[in-house]
């Protein structure tokens, strides 16, 4: 045992062990159950400090891959997070009257799948088990809409599902990873889950700062960075392709970089779809959810990007589900075709616009911080996330807690509340919203579309 980790470990940092020793344990070398050797005996075999393979067991352990039993010693186990302690746990559960805290599209407002289904009819879509993953119409399409022509392009079971796929490919243990920060609480449960090393980047109202970016390239060596173009999930914001050719041209300097993009809001986003892919097509993996727009349980979202990539997402798919239901695929062809329900997505996003724009005008006439330029979500400041929430829950609302959301502390408290759930109401609303916020920010310049107030 004490020569085999010896033998896979090439850097004897704490990283380099916990890495090495994860890559025992996922090629199955170091089954769960098996005993690992004492920290004093590994140190010994690899002649380096007690302290240094101490460190590397403490990283391993947080990750889920090893558990102390004691006296008894430590052994390999499969990562397992217990669901309460993810921070997409965090962000519901309370059942009261009024729930924003969900962050799911207002389902009156999706379009029906009555007239696709019934135009599809019985069609048999499967052949073989070795056909291709995507409807060739459906692929024909999605490269219609694509932000730049991918070189590879597949479907899976949703956006977290593309997102789990990737970082599969991309990301191992112990590798250092970029995020927006604040970021969407499944992600960062999904990174700290593999062993990744978590290194937020601050943003403003158009997303990732350059600035930022390059200091954080500049830090650490990461493997990848993960942001979401438009309708960030929860300020809202959206890259414009200014701004995305100016974190090009900074990500241009660091070529082991994979860029993940999750447009999530898809077509119920006001932004234009824009990518990083324009100028780094070769290493950006463009992530298009049909979620919000179309319907959750479509299950269905794209992957497009370099064949690298999305050839090893694909092959992995064949050895579990092999593919996402070709019934489903046809339905969302007809979803994205039909005239019809274009015109009816079309009118979901302008409502949404205009629910979010009621909101945030009447926080802001009430003298409340909040962000929210695109999709169904604001960011709302608080004075105290805690107290912000016991008083809406004691008025039978639900928002979802800001704190699951930061990589670091931010400058202050903030609550998201799903506005695109809020159909009427707002000037009462935004009263009770206000009183949960604490004491009022005044006096910060007037809030518009490019330049929303309440960024770090």
């Amino acid at each position: 045992m004490l020569a085999l980790i010896a033998g896979a470990v090439d850097d004897r940092s704490a990283r380099g062990i916990a890495a090495a020793v994860s890559r025992l344990v996922t090629a199955g070398t170091l089954p769960a159950g098996t005993r690992l050797p004492t920290v004093r005996d590994v140190a010994r075999e690899l002649g380096i400090s007690p302290t240094t393979v101490s460190e590397a067991w403490r990283s391993l352990a947080r990750a889920g891959a090893i558990q102390t039993r004691g006296r008894s010693g430590t052994f390999v186990a499969g990562p397992s997070v217990p669901r309460q302690r993810m921070r997409y746990a965090q962000l519901g559960g309370r059942v009261l009257s009024r729930d924003y805290s969900t962050g799911v599209p207002d389902y009156d407002l999706l379009p029906s799948l009555t007239d696709a289904l019934r135009r599809i009819g019985d069609a048999r879509l499967t052949t073989s088990y070795l056909d291709d993953a995507v409807l060739p119409t459906l692929e024909e399409v999605l490269r219609s809409r694509w932000p730049y022509p991918p070189e590879q392009l597949t479907v899976v079971d949703g956006a977290m599902d593309a997102l789990d796929r990737v970082t599969g490919v991309v990301v191992r243990f112990g590798d250092h990873v970029l995020v927006e920060d604040p970021a969407f609480p499944p992600t960062l449960d999904l990174l700290e889950t593999v062993g990744a090393t978590v290194v937020g980047v601050p943003i403003d109202e158009h997303g990732l700062r350059p600035d930022a970016l390059a200091a954080a390239l500049s830090s650490c060596e990461p493997v990848a960075v993960y942001l979401q173009p438009r309708a960030h999930n929860p300020t809202g914001a959206s890259m414009t392709q200014a701004r995305a050719d100016k974190l090009a041209r900074v990500l241009a300097k660091h070529p082991g970089v994979t860029v993940i993009e999750d447009d999530h809001a898809g077509g119920i986003a006001t932004a234009p779809p824009v990518s990083l892919g324009r100028r780094l097509p070769e290493r950006t993996v463009h992530v298009v959810s049909f979620s919000k727009s179309h319907g959750p349980d479509l299950r269905l979202a794209a992957i497009g990007g370099p064949a690298s990539v999305i050839t090893a997402v694909a092959d992995r798919r064949l050895l579990g589900p092999g593919w996402s239901s070709r019934l489903l695929q046809a339905v969302l062809v007809e979803l994205l075709t039909d005239p019809a329900t274009v015109r009816q997505v079309a009118a979901a996003r302008d409502e949404y616009a205009r629910r979010r724009t009621l909101l945030l005008d009447a926080l802001e006439a009430r003298g409340v911080t909040a962000t929210g330029a695109d999709g169904i979500n604001i960011w709302m400041s608080v004075a105290s996330q805690q107290v912000a929430m016991l008083t809406l829950a004691a008025h039978g609302i639900a928002v979802a807690p800001g704190a699951p959301f930061e990589v670091s502390p931010l400058d202050s408290d903030h609550v998201r509340i799903t506005a695109g759930l809020v159909r009427e109401d707002f000037d009462a609303l935004a009263d009770i919203l206000a009183e949960a916020a604490g004491a009022p920010l005044r006096g910060s310049g007037p809030r518009t579309a490019n330049h929303p107030r309440g960024w770090r």
